[in-house]
């Protein structure tokens, strides 16, 4: 999912160059392990239209306010995203059902898959803003970019939103421990 470069420990709060994965820390390589085993639910943010559309999967969402409502994304500096979403200024936050595993993996670019291939074999519509929004998500949140905040290898992505829609009676895909989960598979680990 939203593979994370680890910093130094330093002792100011200024942004410590990212380390390659042969030179973490113990620290670093820890925290690593230990954010694995944050589960998470697997969304993906679409944006773009025709030929430009473009996304990418991210287990990095969270709510932000509910008054005005407001979600916090956070996308990889070096993600092929990253310009489209600055420019447009506008996209969706699409949380995923367990059925979208291909679709997370596509969005992830695991095959190479770049901007529009990235949207086949899916439904596509849109709300609000125009974003492209998948149509049997879980949840989908179009949204306004309302502000950026760089740090470290990645931008904080603050969405104001414009419209939501949800799927009564489903549940999500979760990704946990490096790997695609269920809540009834979880349950059934027990």
């Amino acid at each position: 999912m939203n593979a994370h470069t680890a910093f130094a420990t330093t002792s100011s709060l200024a942004p410590a160059a990212p380390l390659r994965p042969a030179e973490l820390s113990p620290t670093a390589l820890a925290y690593r392990g230990a954010m694995r085993k944050l589960a998470g639910a697997v969304s993906i943010l679409t944006l773009g239209e025709g030929e430009a559309r473009t996304g990418l999967t991210a287990t990095s969402v969270t709510s932000l306010s509910v008054d005005p409502p407001t979600l916090i994304i956070c996308v990889n500096r070096n993600a092929s995203a990253r310009a489209l979403l600055l420019e447009e200024r506008r996209f969706a936050i699409n949380v995923l059902r367990p059925h979208h595993e291909a679709l997370a993996d596509q969005f992830a670019g695991r095959n190479g898959e770049k901007g529009p291939e990235r949207y086949k074999g899916a439904d596509w519509t849109r709300l609000e803003t125009g974003a492209p929004v998948l149509a049997d998500a879980l949840a989908a949140f179009d949204c306004h970019l309302e502000e950026t905040i760089e740090r470290h290898s990645h931008i904080i992505v603050l969405g104001r939103v414009a419209a939501a829609r949800i799927t009564e009676d489903a549940e999500p895909l979760l990704y946990w421990a490096g790997g695609y989960r269920t809540l009834s598979g979880l349950a059934a680990q027990r």
